[in-house]
C-alpha cells in the first residue's frame, strides 16, 4: 500500500508562533492520520521541516511498512533541498535537513517529494493554522 502525506508549516511572523500540520491518507484516499502540534517561536522554513520530520517518524513507525511515500508540501523550498535541486545553507535548516535525510536513508522503500499549490494541500494548511491559533488562545 502506498501512504500520501501532505505536511505544512508555519510561523505568524518569521520567526513568531509556530505550527504544522500533517495528514497521511491512504490509497483509497481516506485519511488515517491527522495532527496538528504548535512548535513555539520559530521560523515558517522550521515549521515546514518539523512537519516533515513528524510525518517521516510516523511512516517509520507505521506497520506494516508502505511499499512507497509521496510527501506533498507547499514548500517549494523543503520540496527543492529534498530532491537535490536547492543546496541546504541555512545553519538554521541544515541539521532538521540531516535528520530528514537520515530517516529517508534507512527507509526500504521509495520515497517521492511533490510540490503542490496551497489549495491543494487545504487538510493540512488547516491543521498547521490550528495549531498555530492555540497560541492565541492561551
Amino acid at each position: 500500500m502506498e501512504l500520501y502525506v501532505y505536511t505544512d508549516g508555519g510561523a505568524r511572523g518569521n520567526p513568531g508562533p509556530a505550527g504544522f500540520g500533517v495528514v497521511v491518507k491512504d490509497e483509497s484516499e481516506k485519511v488515517i492520520y491527522a495532527h496538528p502540534k504548535f512548535l513555539g517561536i520559530t521560523t515558517n522554513n522550521q515549521a515546514e521541516y518539523e512537519g516533515l520530520l513528524h510525518a517521516l517518524s510516523w511512516v517509520k513507525s507505521h506497520l506494516p511498512p508502505p511499499s512507497a511515500v509521496h510527501f506533498f508540501s507547499d514548500s517549494e523550498l523543503m520540496v527543492r533541498q529534498l530532491t537535490g535541486l536547492y543546496k541546504v545553507k541555512s545553519p538554521l535548516l541544515l541539521p532538521l535537513y540531516t535528520q530528514a535525510r537520515t530517516i529517508i536513508n534507512d527507509f526500504s522503500f521509495p520515497v517521492y517529494f511533490h510540490h503542490v499549490l496551497r489549495h491543494l494541500n487545504k487538510q493540512a494548511d488547516m491543521l498547521a493554522n490550528q495549531a498555530m491559533d492555540s497560541y492565541v488562545s492561551k
